[in-house]
């Protein structure tokens, strides 16, 4: 009985101290954002990433690209965020007061949002939905969104470069995009557009989702964007349109491509298996099928990263 009585109080210490924790992330995270601005002219997006809600150095790398952008909205949508704690745009909100939209199709972000009170002190709207290229469209202006944007991150381990392709109800400043790093530097290949996709489901070792580099940069071009880079950890790249871009690179493909410092694959009872090799890994989903966007054609992993 006591230790029932003693769990609500439990839970409001725990609470407390999250409130406390993220308070002093906070307080680190302005200066590292002050600090930006007294350092020399950065050689790549590595030399200017921190993290405070980020899951990477991606806090960071959007501070400084924020920096050197002509002019654009204080507004973001994401889409994939988790229960929000950790995402790309969470400081944005606390640190530079920008309203948005967090869109999963999970509930714990919607009572995360509401329940810190980023809803009332920051207009950021939580959006429980799976999202897919039908309802894209419909979620983003039905959150409140339409034309310029200031940021669009999108991070769902499946049909990211589908999304993206899709997405034209805003017309955003930078988009983040999540990337296989395991599919290399050259090959511009996703994963077929299926509106279920769940890549724990589409293979065991969880390795078979989302799109290339390649395809990314290939997408960029078209919807006018530069590719400027990607964060350290190889999972994150980084797009700025054209016309407020500035003096921020347009790397290519090869340039710009950071393979991955982090090891997710699994075992087919669902532990980690700790895989260093990218052959071995890339074996596991060889046989798998992936569209070439540059031609439309389905053909295999092996096929399109192996020759094989």
């Amino acid at each position: 009985m006591r230790r029932i009585a003693q769990a609500p109080v439990a839970k409001q210490v725990i609470k407390r101290f999250r409130a406390e924790h993220d308070e002093l992330l906070m307080a680190i995270g302005k200066l590292e954002s002050h600090l930006l601005d007294t350092r020399p002219a950065p050689k790549s997006l590595f030399d200017v990433e921190f993290k405070v809600f980020s899951q990477f150095g991606e806090d960071g790398i959007i501070q400084h690209i924020l920096r050197s952008i002509g002019a654009h909205s204080d507004t973001f949508v994401e889409i994939g965020t988790g229960d929000y704690r950790e995402s790309n745009t969470r400081f944005l909100a606390l640190n530079n007061n920008w309203r948005g939209a967090a869109i999963d199709g999970g509930l714990s972000h919607v009572e995360f949002i509401l329940g810190t009170g980023l809803a009332w002190r920051h207009d950021v709207e939580p959006v429980s939905a799976f999202v897919t290229t039908e309802n894209v469209n419909s979620l983003i202006t039905d959150a409140g969104f339409q034309g310029d944007l200031g940021l669009l991150s999108i991070d769902v381990d499946g049909n990211d470069y589908w999304l993206w392709e899709k997405t034209d109800v805003v017309n955003p400043a930078i988009v983040v995009m999540e990337y296989n790093a395991l599919f290399g530097p050259d090959a511009a290949i996703t994963v077929p557009y299926a509106p279920a996709f769940v890549n724990s489901e589409a293979h065991y070792s969880q390795l078979y989702f989302g799109t290339s580099i390649a395809a990314l940069k290939h997408l960029a071009d078209q919807k006018g964007y530069r590719f400027v880079g990607c964060n350290s950890n190889g999972n994150n790249a980084f797009f700025v349109r054209d016309d407020i871009a500035g003096s921020l690179p347009n790397l290519s493909a090869a340039e710009g491509f950071v393979a991955s410092r982090f090891l997710t694959s699994r075992n087919e009872d669902g532990t980690m298996s700790r895989m260093r090799s990218v052959e071995d890994r890339l074996k596991l989903i060889g046989d798998l099928p992936v569209v070439d966007v540059t031609t439309g054609e389905t053909t295999t992993v092996s096929a399109a990263t192996l020759g094989a």
